[in-house]
């Protein structure tokens, strides 16, 4: 398998600044539409934005894969995993659950030995090591940790290390493109068919407020609020595609610890939305997640 590091770290830093917009877009209106209907509306925006890159990669045929099935269960791991990932926002303060799926790396680390024979060395362990220490310090998770919908942001952790593995051996064969658009086809058949069973079922109200944001009824949205939805599209597809090219370029131990390089946009998201100051501990974290970064850099460049 090739190895870019260089290329591949830039990839994924650009894809999880990418997908920071979205988070901030689906935190805003979480409150007020069921999450089946924000993932079809961002999924139906990004089919002819990934058509058109498909055609302009490798072409439409393409899409006739060999590797069909790998291909779904890769998109069906993504699913799950934002789908968890997304519930959870409802029920935590977005520092905690932001801390916990920012455990991905590790999974990744350690998963990359047994599904992809990648053994990282003690100085990429010390790296992603050290940069977790930075993400508990940056966000200083709390009592949210022991909520219920802890468990969800744990859950997409794994799901998301899983599929990015998958990508990583996927990709000798696969391009970006390809594997962006079956990601999304079953995002909105999945979302689609969620839903409809929900309505079957006449499941509308729920105790629990991630459950709630998964099974609300499904409302008209305002013209803003259908804008923001639907700017979700534009940014699935080229996140999407950042991120999926990012572990096929590059080794999985490599690349893993940039996924914390997304802590460092939610303070100014934040600050920038929401009004939140950052705190010193956001800065001190954020010295360790770029530390933990420059050594793994400086290790892959001696690979």
């Amino acid at each position: 398998m090739h190895n870019h590091p260089v290329r591949g770290i830039v990839f994924l830093c650009l894809g999880v600044f990418v997908f920071s917009l979205q988070d901030a877009v689906i935190k805003q209106v979480s409150g007020a539409y069921p999450l089946t209907q924000v993932l079809v509306i961002r999924s139906l925006v990004s089919v002819p934005i990934l058509l058109v890159l498909v055609q302009m990669d490798v072409g439409w045929r393409a899409l006739r894969s060999p590797e069909f099935t790998l291909l779904v269960v890769r998109a069906l791991l993504m699913f799950m995993a934002y789908m968890a990932y997304y519930m959870a926002f409802p029920a935590l303060p977005l520092a905690d659950a932001v801390a916990l799926y920012f455990t991905v790396p590790l999974f990744v680390t350690a998963l990359a030995g047994p599904f992809l024979g990648e053994r990282a060395g003690w100085r990429v362990w010390t790296a992603v090591g050290v940069g977790f220490l930075g993400v508990l310090v940056m966000l200083q998770p709390g009592s949210g940790l022991f909520e219920a919908a802890a468990l969800l942001s744990l859950f997409s952790a794994v799901m998301y290390a899983c599929s990015m593995l998958m990508a990583r051996r996927l990709g000798v064969a696969q391009a970006a493109s390809v594997m962006a658009f079956y990601q999304n086809g079953v995002f909105l058949i999945g979302a689609i068919a969620i839903a409809a069973v929900l309505q079957g079922l006449g499941i509308t109200r729920a105790e629990h407020p991630s459950l709630t944001f998964l099974v609300r009824p499904w409302v008209l949205p305002s013209v803003w609020d259908f804008f923001l939805i639907a700017s979700c599209g534009v940014v699935a597809a080229a996140g999407t595609m950042l991120l999926t090219s990012a572990y096929r370029v590059a080794r999985a131990g490599v690349v893993a610890p940039f996924e914390y390089s997304g802590v460092l946009w939610a303070p100014l998201w934040g600050f920038l939305f929401f009004s939140e100051v950052p705190r010193m501990t956001t800065v001190a974290g954020a010295v360790l997640i770029v530390g933990a970064g420059l050594v793994a850099l400086r290790v892959a460049r001696h690979d």
